[in-house]
């Protein structure tokens, strides 16, 4: 994220009026293509002989995955060329963090092996909101229908297209939130270790597919947020949230 600065970075020169919009993640990668080669170089040779994924993030435009795509190909010719052990296996793929990106998942789906949707810095994005103010980082909440049409948009794009999602970030680590993304379509989503616990029991006692049903009446709704509606489900349906 954007408030994880590394420390051999020159971070005078980088400071920023808009840290979490400026120069970072994949755009300071592409800026300085050696510093990318470098970290994939060392990527692939520890993985030699093994399986790797390589997630790229802040994407914003399919243009920029090409590139970033197109410097791991560079590496592994140069494994080719010196004769050097590849992966096993070598899946590519990006974070899906920046709004722009969704509404190019046609174009992008057919060139990544998975997708990953970065929901704390997607959904400050989506609502241009700074989650790290206090005066503004809880007037949205995660469970608008804004944020669910959103996010199931995502879903059935890549459904669509087989292509593998996955959702990580606070928002799925809490079971009623957890709950809303698989009643949206998510079927893989990350957690810190704490919450496997309550959110495994919310989802050995969900109904999907009467979920999904409630779920329809919810996206077109005009409210500032369906929390209540999915609490209320679950009470009634004897969900542990």
């Amino acid at each position: 994220g954007g408030d994880k600065m590394l420390p051999y970075m020159n971070l005078a020169s980088m400071k920023e009026e808009n840290p979490a919009l400026g120069w970072r993640a994949i755009r300071i990668s592409l800026d300085r293509p050696a510093l990318l080669r470098h970290q994939v170089r060392a990527l692939l040779t520890a993985a030699a002989g093994r399986s790797l994924s390589i997630m790229f993030p802040m994407i914003a435009e399919v243009a920029e995955y090409k590139r970033a795509r197109a410097l791991v190909d560079k590496e592994i010719a140069r494994l080719d060329k010196f004769g050097k052990e590849k992966p096993a296996s070598l899946e590519v793929g990006t974070m899906l963090e920046v709004p722009s990106l969704a509404w190019q998942l046609d174009t992008l789906l057919p060139l990544v092996d998975f997708v990953s949707i970065g929901s704390n810095d997607l959904m400050q994005f989506l609502f241009a909101s700074d989650r790290g103010n206090p005066r503004v980082a809880t007037r949205y909440d995660l469970l608008s229908p804004a944020v669910l049409s959103f996010l199931r948009h995502i879903a059935d794009k890549c459904r669509e297209h087989e292509t593998p999602l996955t959702l990580c970030g606070e928002m799925s680590g809490k079971p009623l939130e957890a709950m809303a993304l698989v009643g949206l379509g998510l079927r893989r989503i990350s957690m810190s270790p704490a919450a496997i616990g309550p959110v495994k029991m919310m989802v050995r006692s969900l109904d999907v597919a009467r979920l999904e049903v409630f779920m329809e009446g919810l996206y077109g709704l005009p409210d500032r947020s369906v929390r209540a509606h999915l609490a209320r489900f679950a009470e009634d349906h004897g969900i542990a949230v």
